[in-house]
């Protein structure tokens, strides 16, 4: 991804890569607990309401896509039908992927999850891209802002059967009442998906609020008002969110839309703070690490979730290899909660050794 500074100079905003992999690593590290029950409380994902650190990676995976269309769809624009074809191939290898990240060797084919992360990333990425290349800034916004406006009413004003309007409880909410009646068996838990279909539509409004950020950066403004106004917005979004809370509370389970101004605000911050550390001050001695998985995002995902496989599957002294793992090399060394996240930050290590040799060659794969 070529993300050159727009007053004409060759350097690049290598913060985005940077920002990119210290969400992919904080994925992989709430996604693998040493011990779950036993993980710091800011790294598992909110019962319902509500929001941990760990509720924040995927949305802001999901921020920098969007970050990156300016740059990268903005260049193809003029190719026609051409980035159509990347798009729905793009589209088609990420649903591919996802599902067969979703297999389990406990669920048969009647049972196989349908929706997951990866598939929820493709058609986030396929609307937003024909809303991009179809609409200027102006009409990005207008998007956003409907979406979030008409879930919102779907979800507080369209009663599930069963239910009365603006239910917002697990079982209660049109959301997952949707999610039981197309995808009945193929969910991630009985009766509720926290990837389901309803909810992709405000993901889309979180994809192009990372848009309009690359928009911004894109423009031959200052430096400093470019960090100052990703600054300023950030700590907007962020009000709002909590001042729209009392009526749609925050939650990653429903993608509410005050989640998805307080994820975009928070990102904002972070990348604002990123950009001014590393482009303009810098500050990279510590974005090796980083780099290297943000340049192979979609490869470092899938091989993390790939190399769990044995770790489940190995059995040895009658428990699987992770538990074992743990049980004997952290545990006793350290407190419950401190084991979990020792193991957590070495399996991401692994990930990013096992990525590095791909990044000193230069290959940086592209779905």
């Amino acid at each position: 991804m070529d993300t050159r500074i727009a007053t004409g100079t060759p350097q690049r905003f290598e913060a985005l890569d940077v920002f990119r992999g210290l969400t992919l690593a904080g994925m992989i590290i709430v996604n693998t607990p040493g011990h779950s029950e036993s993980a710091f409380r800011f790294l598992e994902h909110a019962a319902w309401h509500g929001w941990t650190a760990a509720d924040l990676v995927f949305p802001w995976f999901v921020f920098i896509m969007g970050v990156a269309m300016p740059f990268s769809l903005g260049r193809r624009g003029a190719h026609g039908a051409a980035v159509y074809r990347h798009i729905v191939r793009r589209t088609l290898i990420l649903f591919a992927l996802g599902l067969v990240l979703c297999y389990n060797p406990e669920r048969d084919l009647a049972h196989w999850r349908i929706m997951g992360v990866l598939q929820r990333i493709a058609l986030v990425y396929f609307t937003g891209s024909v809303i991009f290349l179809n609409t200027k800034r102006t009409g990005q916004f207008t998007a956003a802002a409907l979406l979030l406006a008409g879930y919102w009413l779907l979800m507080t004003r369209v009663p599930a059967p069963g239910a009365g309007a603006g239910d917002l409880s697990r079982f209660g909410n049109l959301a997952g009442y949707m999610d039981r009646l197309v995808m009945a068996n193929h969910l991630y838990k009985p009766g509720w998906d926290p990837e389901g279909l309803l909810h992709t539509l405000p993901a889309v409004a979180t994809l192009l609020s990372g848009c309009l950020a690359g928009h911004w950066l894109r423009t031959g403004k200052p430096m400093r008002t470019k960090i100052l106004g990703m600054a300023g917005a950030g700590c907007a979004l962020t009000a709002a969110a909590y001042a729209l809370n009392p009526w749609f509370p925050i939650n990653k389970n429903l993608w509410s839309p005050p989640y998805v101004l307080l994820t975009a605000g928070l990102a904002l911050l972070v990348l604002a703070a990123c950009i001014h550390g590393i482009d303009v001050r810098g500050a990279k001695r510590w974005t090796a690490p980083f780099l290297v998985v943000g340049k192979n995002s979609i490869v470092t995902y899938v091989v993390s979730i790939l190399l769990m496989i044995p770790l489940y599957l190995v059995t040895v002294q009658e428990t699987d290899l992770r538990t074992w793992l743990f049980l004997h090399w952290f545990a006793p060394w350290l407190p419950p909660a401190m084991a979990s996240l020792a193991f957590s930050l070495a399996y991401c290590t692994l990930i990013i050794l096992l990525m590095t040799p791909l990044y000193l060659r230069g290959k940086f794969i592209k779905i």
